[in-house]
């Protein structure tokens, strides 16, 4: 297979179903997309997965679903207010704006740090470098200036009395603000987690890199509550979750690489990125974050409210430590769909494309089709119905029985069921694997058992 590009997956994402571009009829909405019938079912997969792993199968991890809008006052603390900003460039040329330190570490492929330098530094480099714009290939850059990050709106009826409030750029002080009522509603002891699914946005403006950064995304992440002398063990034990779940959905290994970060926080003790090698390079997926104890002592600060956290057994009163871990369930996708993408040389010279999801990532399960329309399409409905109340499937009566094959290869169905006249008289379907192309014949009844048994996480 040629190198993959980035063009090659967003023309297949929308030609199938996966992705299309947000407000397409009106000509797009810049870094914004919208899921179609096949990308949600995946997105979705991918979400049921990451919340099995972390929280269904963790004693100690509770969900929660905050709102999007909070009090103003929860921005004041976390320093997003005051400080949550991207050092952004104008090109004088094309009117185009960029990040400063993005324009760097694409210039030197990585080797330079720009999240360590100033903006006077960044200016300097760019300068002594000659670092032109990538939209036009000018060289008459702006100062570096510092741009807001948070959407901001306004909350109320009359126009006097409108206060103004944020689009949340993060989910996690959801967890924060809420980790009194976790652990009192739950009676959770320490060590414990709070993790949540949701969406967030930022006043993002660097295009062209399809889902990996857009100003409306969803992420999936936990806040690790635990004692500062324990912190550096979850720390360490959630880097190796992170990268094994990541690897037990479909990443390859080669692929991957922790980074560790440069410059802290004044109050992190630790921070790394996992990494992808994406076909636009190696680009961050998800970070862990050792938070000490800032976020619930600031939070403790602005709202007059005692977080500290009780021991039962010791009587001791003390402020947690928080471990952060958070992916991008949008990154994740576009890296599970660079991922499986292969097109495949076949014996007689011909060339399939195929997305070799994990069946449980798979969008659909099962696609029922029946080899002669006029002759089993009755059957083939009667199967369809049985089998979608178990698991997503999808049904195609279209076209010669080959071109229907390869229309689920490349949306990544693992089974495809043919209804023919051996269904009719012996009540036996023949299931097709569509990573080795093999065929079995299996009774009616056996399906659903059989299916259920493949597509297990």
């Amino acid at each position: 297979m040629e190198k993959l590009t980035m063009e090659k997956i967003v023309n297949l994402c929308k030609q199938y179903g996966f992705v299309f571009p947000g407000s397409d009829i009106y000509d797009g909405f810049a870094n914004t997309w919208d899921f179609g019938p096949v990308g949600v079912e995946l997105k979705n997969n991918i979400k049921k997965c990451w919340w099995k792993r972390f929280v269904q199968e963790d004693p100690n991890t509770y969900g929660v679903d905050a709102a999007i809008l909070m009090n103003p006052r929860v921005w004041e603390a976390s320093g997003h207010v005051q400080s949550f900003s991207d050092p952004k460039m104008d090109c004088k040329k094309c009117k185009q704006r960029f990040r400063a330190d993005n324009l760097i570490e694409e210039y030197s492929n990585g080797s330079v740090a720009a999240e360590a330098m100033s903006n006077e530094q960044m200016q300097d480099y760019i300068a002594e470098n000659h670092i032109k714009c990538p939209n036009c290939g000018g060289f008459d850059w702006s100062e570096i200036k510092q741009f807001k990050l948070m959407f901001e709106t306004n909350r109320g009826t009359v126009e006097e009395n409108k206060n103004m409030v944020y689009l949340r750029p993060e989910t996690c002080q959801g967890e924060y603000v809420n980790f009194l009522n976790v652990q009192r509603s739950s009676r959770a002891k320490i060590p414990f987690a709070i993790a949540q699914i949701g969406k967030s946005f930022r006043n993002e403006i660097t295009p062209g890199n399809f889902l990996f950064r857009t100003i409306e995304f969803e992420q999936m992440e936990l806040q690790k509550f635990c004692k500062d002398e324990d912190s550096i063990k979850f720390y360490d034990e959630y880097k190796s979750k992170a990268i094994n779940f990541i690897k037990d959905i479909g990443l390859s290994d080669d692929k991957l690489r922790f980074h560790d970060h440069d410059k802290l926080a004044h109050y992190a003790k630790a921070a790394c990125d996992i990494q992808y090698k994406f076909p636009i390079g190696w680009e961050e997926l998800n970070g862990i974050h050792h938070r000490g104890t800032w976020d619930l002592s600031r939070h403790s600060e602005f709202s007059g409210k005692n977080l500290e956290y009780l021991d039962p057994d010791t009587n001791e009163k003390y402020i947690p430590t928080v471990i952060e871990y958070s992916i991008g369930a949008d990154r994740l996708t576009l890296a599970i769909l660079c991922e499986a993408y292969d097109e495949e040389t076949l014996e007689d010279g011909t060339t399939r494309e195929v997305m070799r999801f994990k069946p449980f990532l798979a969008p659909y399960k099962v696609a029922v089709l029946p080899l002669v329309k006029k002759f089993h399409k009755e059957k083939a409905d009667e199967v369809y119905n049985m089998l979608c109340k178990e698991f997503m499937c999808t049904y195609d009566e279209t076209g010669n029985i080959g071109k229907r094959y390869r229309r689920q290869d490349v949306i990544g169905t693992p089974y495809c069921i043919t209804i023919d006249d051996d269904t009719i008289n012996n009540n036996t379907v023949t299931v097709r694997d569509r990573d080795t192309m093999k065929q079995i014949t299996i009774n009616i009844d056996e399906i659903v058992d059989y299916i259920n048994d493949k597509i297990k996480f």
